[in-house]
């Protein structure tokens, strides 16, 4: 059984990389138990699911579809072998450092018991340069993507509280094969794989809508 080894908040700061002029990405440890909530539209909405973490582009981050964002400490590890350095818990932007779950072969639509909230496995990350300005790494967006290990944003289907040391429980799986790795791939380097995502009901409707028109 997985679980839960950091939470992770962020509070915005000044980046010339980001289109706002600040970016929330550089998250960091709590130890307390934090409230995850559905934050409502992207637009006007809290941003993030996670009490306490700052949003601060919200035309492409934030909203229900991207309420909660998990990184598995085990992939975390491989990149800080690759590059020679330390990746600290929330260095990747994630709210969720998890060990012992398959976070990108976790389905579409899974859901997961996280402390006492309920959370559903909605869409991959996508790399932008905010992302590469805070990683300070050569081509960081092309290797990222690449490796296809994305991490996987979590919508909050009921509300809750959750902590370090919490248990990840998958407490429902759905009946296709689309997997957070997969719909990377497909929305990515692997156009081919767009048709997979097309039915998958738990993809957001942009994302489904992109993938019909592109296949």
């Amino acid at each position: 059984m997985g679980r839960i080894i950091s939470v992770n908040t962020g509070r915005a700061r000044a980046s010339e990389a980001a289109d706002m002029g600040v970016t929330g990405i550089d998250k960091r440890s709590v130890e307390h138990a934090v409230a995850l909530r559905a934050p409502g539209p992207r637009d006007t909405g809290l941003g993030s699911g996670v009490e306490g973490d700052e949003i601060c582009d919200r035309r492409h981050h934030g909203g229900d579809d991207q309420a909660v964002y998990a990184y598995a400490r085990e992939d975390l590890d491989g990149w800080a072998a690759e590059l020679g350095r330390d990746v600290r818990p929330g260095q990747f932007g994630e709210n969720l450092t998890t060990t012992g779950v398959d976070v990108n072969g976790a389905l579409i639509g899974e859901r997961w018991r996280v402390g006492t909230a309920l959370l559903e496995v909605s869409v991959p990350r996508i790399p932008c340069r905010t992302f590469a300005a805070a990683m300070a790494e050569q081509g960081w967006v092309k290797r990222f993507t690449q490796a296809a290990l994305p991490g996987a944003y979590l919508r909050v289907v009921e509300p809750g509280e959750v902590r370090a040391g919490d248990e990840v429980t998958v407490v429902h799986r759905p009946d296709h094969d689309v997997s957070i790795a997969v719909a990377f791939r497909a929305m990515t380097l692997e156009p081919e794989l767009l048709p997979r995502l097309v039915d998958v009901e738990a993809l957001p409707a942009s994302v489904r809508e992109k993938a019909a028109a592109r296949a």
